[in-house]
């Protein structure tokens, strides 16, 4: 999915997420994208990214190189570094790397490298800060497609992560279509609410007509 106007706002997500009685499904941090405006929603794949003792470890890359090669269509690479400030792991290589293999973006508690090189590429990269580290001896893959956490949220390989403006939503594989059922109701209404608003309704008269706020 990458039309954010087809995309529900992780706001709407978070709302339907309730409406479903999954609370607490939002990251703790917002994590900023490098290209501000972006809106993005796929099936996590996931990595765990640790720091490592190996200050000259002989194949650094092959672990990522898999991980990269590996992306389907629609995914959101989804790397868990227990909010690691060692080094960057994403940059302008991977960015483009990802884009070819069909990937709708990353999302990460770590730092992204090269920022102003993945701004034009247009892929969007959701990271807790920026850092022009290699990670080389300094952090290593310790799994993949494994549940991991960040912001206190666990994300599960195939749970559908949101991220915009906002924040970082994640949406349980078990209740995906459920969810997605409830937001594009809600984007339908809240079309609607918006219209009414601005043409002089009470907001008293579309809660009560549409129960949306």
């Amino acid at each position: 999915m990458t039309s954010t106007t087809s995309i529900p706002t992780t706001a709407n997500l978070s709302d339907s997420l309730d409406a479903v009685g999954e609370r607490h499904r939002v990251l703790a941090e917002r994590l900023p994208c490098v290209i501000p405006g972006s809106r993005i929603l796929g099936p996590a794949r996931t990595v765990r990214f640790e720091s490592t003792d190996d200050i000259d470890p002989a194949n650094p890359y092959d672990d990522a190189i898999d991980v990269i090669d590996s992306i389907e269509p629609g995914e959101v690479v989804v790397i868990a570094t227990g909010a690691s400030n060692a080094s960057a792991f994403w940059g302008e290589l991977f960015s483009a790397a990802a884009l070819g293999r069909g990937a709708v973006g990353m999302v990460t508690d770590g730092n992204v490298r090269d920022s102003d090189k993945i701004v034009p590429l247009g892929f969007p990269a959701f990271a807790r800060s920026r850092r022009p580290i290699d990670y080389r001896g300094r952090m290593r893959i310790t799994a993949v497609q494994q549940t991991v956490e960040i912001g206190g949220v666990a994300i599960a390989p195939g749970d559908l992560v949101g991220a915009d403006d906002d924040g970082v939503v994640v949406i349980p594989a078990a209740v995906a279509d459920r969810v997605l059922e409830v937001a594009r109701a809600r984007m339908s209404s809240e079309t609607s609410v918006l219209s009414e608003l601005i043409a002089g309704a009470t907001v008293r008269e579309v809660w009560e007509r549409y129960h949306i706020l």
